[in-house]
């Protein structure tokens, strides 16, 4: 009846007993806090329910948060496994560190800057578009909870069982069954797919919004340059996460029913997975970045008090980026055997790919140029975007090179360009955005002084964390490396990079910091003249936060800079008329669909066939349920809307 499910697969090492402790608390503390303070009801009702585009994008970036904290604690330990381990056996196994290591890049690509990057989307793409909500509310929760389904998966791994120890993308054969005979791979494949079923469910969504609900007026050539970003990131994902959703069923099938797909023998074909898996995965790095450079492209403009240089071009920068990111995917094996040939065409193109991408940054340096630039927060973590972001440009054109590749592939090298690309890329993007856009979040401003500091313990952290590895892996140090003989002399650099773990830690927790200060003083901070920085962009033109409709009357667009042209012109905008606001009622579908899916999971990974089906058949039912219902809503007249703003104002 338990599959594969036995006592043993209980924590035995004291590092995962450690771990799973302090989840199981985390986790009771907070029920019980709930508990005591009655706010279950109100959690459930108000937030876990809900359809409300802005708490869904909240609950993403929460979510992300936890995850980024569990991230960064699997990348303490590696340092510290690396920093210990010459010619010593450091504080964990060769087995336990492969599944750190796996686990690592799964939840910060997957589960953290994923997360970042909808929770942003989320929560202001329909306020850039003039839009009270997104096409789908209900498949905007439902992607939600799939996506936090995917992320308990992959945390119970550390209760019950393992993780994969076969990398963040599991290539075959060290994935199939004969390699990794337990659950850990199991686990990693239906985590993804979970979520990232998820994921593509969210790129129908944001694609259709953007497409169908801008507001009259605006044509695509003046929409706000992110919401430009998003558009095209949402085209990679509907033609990217397929090919994902694929590879990993087909993964799942040689596991589960022997199947030969990419097994070497029987008519599979490893080096077929390699291709599959790339060819979602290096679109993918794009998926990511793209929404941050659409970011900055906000953010520059305001904080240099001058209009974006190059609109258009940048239009057609992203992209031209976005077509050459699906046809780049092999530079990431040019060691395996594909061919001069094949090798010389990737390799052009990977060359190729770094001109858009350069156009997009000049075109900021162009913007900034002389302007009366203002080194808030939001600058601060965009200079060291420029910074990171270009060193990682400039080792990933040498990488383009076979010749080269063929040295350093597979070694440190490797890793610290691509966190060059991700951290320096991604996840300062995400958080210049976040800086950005947190008042028109929260309807407060951070502390200055904190969110500076942090992020400048992030940019040196990481300058000291990771020019060490490039170092390293032109001495010979490979990836996934867990001991080494001392005389290679690498410790004294593995220590460096080590206490430039400790410098981001210390950043984060300036942000955690920050955060906290922010809240303690949000009523002496609070700002509700819906234009905290200054900004230019349509969304300015609702209050700080949004209200639950966004916008009380649809807005009209004539200009690109529509709510700043506004502003600076002595004629009064035109009212247009007011339409009844429709808002769509809570559903908890959604967290029972999310619900069912994790619980088919847990049973596949396990081989529990029988709840497996259960499970199947509830997700399926529900579905059913809410597709052959009408869809609730209520409807804000004007006469109600009146009644809110009066006491909204009364009580601001």
């Amino acid at each position: 009846m338990l599959g594969r499910l036995t006592l043993d697969a209980l924590p035995n090492d004291p590092i995962t007993i450690g771990g799973a402790v302090m989840m199981t608390l985390g986790f009771v503390g907070v029920i019980g806090l709930l508990l005591y303070f009655k706010r279950l009801k109100w959690l459930w009702r108000e937030w876990l329910t809900s359809l409300d585009h802005k708490k869904i994008g909240v609950m993403y970036l929460v979510v992300a948060v936890i995850m980024l904290l569990r991230g960064v604690a699997d990348a303490a330990m590696m340092r510290a496994q690396q920093a210990l381990a010459a010619d010593a056996p450091g504080i964990v196994s060769s087995d336990m560190f492969q599944q750190v290591f796996s686990a690592h890049g799964t939840i910060m690509i997957f589960f953290v800057a994923m997360g970042l990057m909808f929770g942003l989307i989320n929560l202001i793409l329909p306020l850039q578009i003039g839009a009270r909500d997104v096409a789908f509310p209900f498949m905007n929760s439902v992607s939600f909870w799939l996506f936090a389904a995917g992320m308990v998966l992959i945390n119970i791994s550390l209760v019950l069982g393992e993780f994969s120890a076969a990398g963040w993308l599991a290539y075959p054969p060290l994935s199939g069954l004969e390699y990794s005979p337990g659950v850990g791979v199991d686990y990693w494949i239906w985590a993804l797919q979970i979520a990232g079923i998820g994921s593509l469910l969210s790129g129908v969504n944001f694609f259709v919004t953007i497409i169908k609900m801008r507001a009259p007026g605006m044509t695509l050539m003046k929409m706000p340059m992110f919401v430009w970003s998003v558009l095209i990131t949402m085209v990679m994902i509907l033609f990217a996460f397929p090919i994902l959703t694929a590879t990993l069923a087909m993964l799942a099938l040689d596991r589960t029913m022997g199947m030969h797909f990419f097994t070497s023998s029987f008519g599979g074909n490893p080096m077929m997975y390699i291709n599959l898996i790339w060819a979602w995965g290096h679109p993918e790095v794009y998926i990511l970045i793209l929404p941050a450079f659409g970011m900055f492209s906000e953010i520059v403009p305001v904080f240099a008090k001058k209009r974006l240089f190059g609109y258009a071009s940048m239009a057609f920068a992203l992209a031209a980026i976005a077509f050459l990111s699906f046809i780049v995917w092999l530079h990431h094996f040019f060691t395996m055997g594909a061919g001069a040939n094949v090798n010389a065409f990737f390799g052009i193109m990977t060359m190729v790919i770094a001109i858009p991408t350069g156009v997009k940054v000049f075109n900021w340096l162009f913007t900034m140029f002389r302007g009366r630039i203002t080194f808030a927060s939001p600058m601060v973590w965009f200079m060291g975007f420029i910074f990171t972001f270009t060193i990682g440009g400039l080792t990933g054109v040498l990488l383009a090179v076979p010749a080269i590749d063929f040295q350093v592939h597979n070694s440190l090298f490797l890793v610290a360009h691509f966190h060059n690309m991700i951290i320096g890329g991604v996840v300062f993007g995400y958080f210049a955005g976040l800086a950005y856009w947190f008042p028109k979040i929260t309807g407060f401003k951070l502390n200055e002084f904190l969110g500076k500091a942090a992020a400048w313990c992030w940019i040196i952290g990481f300058a000291v964390a990771f020019v060490p590895l490039y170092i390293l892996g032109l001495m010979g140090a490979t990836r996934r490396l867990d001991h080494y003989d001392a005389s290679t002399g690498w410790q004294p650099l593995f220590v460096v990079a080590a206490f430039g773990g400790l410098i981001i830690a210390a950043g984060i927790g300036l942000q955690i910091l920050q955060v906290a200060h922010g809240i303690w003083y949000r009523k002496k901070n609070l700002d509700k003249t819906g234009d905290p920085w200054g900004g230019r962009t349509l969304e300015w033109s609702t209050t700080s936060p949004a209200p639950f409709y966004n916008f009380a009357v649809i807005p009209k667009v004539h200009e690109r800079d529509e709510f700043w042209v506004q502003k600076q012109s002595k004629v009064a905008a035109e009212q247009p008329e007011y339409n009844d606001i429709h808002i769509p009622k809570n559903s908890g579908l959604g967290v029972c669909i999310a619900g069912a899916s994790l619980v088919f999971g847990f049973a596949v990974v396990w081989h529990m066939w029988w709840l497996a089906a259960g499970a199947l058949l509830a997700a399926v039912t529900l579905l059913i349920i809410r597709l052959t219902s009408q869809e609730t809503e209520y409807i804000v007249t004007a006469e109600e809307l009146a009644q809110f703003e009066s006491k909204r104002r009364r009580y601001a």
